[in-house]
């Protein structure tokens, strides 16, 4: 599976290494995603969701059923 956020989006970045001398040469700055199991009282069920560990902030502060009907609205999930 791809290194994606299931609910924001955020995937690899690339850039640069830089060393002293100023050299550089390519590198990537991976989001720290988490598997996570989550229940959703509404729908009585259990969805397991690979989440950054931002994601997971946001998720603790307004609900998970908030932050799922947002994804849903800007197109970032499907289910």
């Amino acid at each position: 599976m791809s290194r994606v956020c299931d609910i924001t989006g955020k995937k690899v970045q690339v850039g640069n290494n830089v060393s002293h001398a100023k050299n550089r040469t390519r590198r990537k700055f991976y989001p720290n995603l988490q598997k996570k199991r989550f229940y959703i009282p509404e729908e009585d069920k259990w969805i397991t969701l690979k989440v950054a560990t931002s994601t997971l902030r946001t998720i603790n502060k307004n609900g998970i059923s908030a932050v799922l009907k947002k994804a849903r609205e800007n197109g970032n999930i499907l289910v």
